[in-house]
């Protein structure tokens, strides 16, 4: 069975950064949801609030719903060039749409339901304590996770459903930033590589591909202007990673 190459990404703005931020715990989420154990619920919540955190500062919805908005225009753009999938690029605007739509109809307080919830609220406040979860702190917790599977899965379905529209919504956004933009071979001499970006159409997302059998790692630095790449070698977690003075091939996209 062949092993899929390593892609390590970097933001290179706010807005993406959460947004890769949002996703990873979306997935992390879904992921652990599905289990039965108590203790892949308890993962499942702990993701669940740090999403409620991440959306308590600034209007993220309304960044999404920017995003959408310009995708879309990308979309109609894409219609008017020769070669275009119709069928394909109907469908995708159709999913936008509907994304759109659906966050629209939640509001500007959709969110606020979680943010009310005692028994989510509790959980949030000892989770700040190392160990606060334990069934001593928080017996409710504890008496709420020893219930069946499917008591537990449709409470958490409920909590699901108010983040869904806005998480499903980043997620089809990352896949369109990343699928509109090709890798193209590079070589970091000394295992150093150095990029610009145009003015005129900054990036939002970098992605490096490496080979899956590799022991090397990029350290990525920089703004949407310019960044830096490091490519470090770590084979022992005992020992400070450093970098490669071999030359590095890899893969590089830079995603607008």
């Amino acid at each position: 069975m062949k092993t899929a190459p390593t892609v390590y990404e970097q933001p290179l703005n706010e807005r993406m950064r959460t947004f890769l931020r949002l996703d990873f715990l979306y997935q992390q989420t879904l992921y652990h949801e599905e289990r039965a154990d108590p203790w892949s619920t308890r993962a499942a919540m702990s993701s669940l609030l740090e999403i409620l955190a991440i959306t308590a500062r600034g209007d993220i919805r309304s960044e999404v719903l920017k995003e959408l908005e310009r995708q879309m225009a990308v979309m109609h753009e894409y219609a008017a060039r020769p070669g275009v999938d119709g069928g394909r690029l109907k469908a995708v605007l159709s999913n936008l749409t509907n994304l759109r739509t659906e966050l629209n109809s939640a509001g500007a307080m959709f969110m606020q339901r979680l943010r009310d919830s005692e028994f989510l609220n509790a959980i949030k406040h000892r989770s700040a304590i190392p160990g606060g979860t334990c069934e001593f702190d928080l017996p409710d917790y504890r008496h709420w996770l020893d219930q069946p599977f499917e008591q537990r899965t449709e409470a958490f379905n409920g909590w699901m459903s108010t983040i869904r529209p806005l998480c499903d919504a980043v997620t089809e956004l990352l896949w369109l930033t990343r699928g509109a933009a090709r890798p193209r071979p590079e070589t970091a001499a000394g295992g150093t590589f150095q990029l610009t970006f145009e003015r005129e159409n900054p990036c939002q997302l970098i992605r490096i591909t490496l080979p899956p059998d590799t022991h090397l790692f990029p350290e990525i630095s920089g703004s949407h202007h310019r960044c830096s790449i490091r490519f470090m070698t770590a084979n022992d977690v005992n020992i400070r990673p450093v970098q490669t003075g071999d030359d590095v091939k890899f893969l590089l996209t830079t995603c607008t």
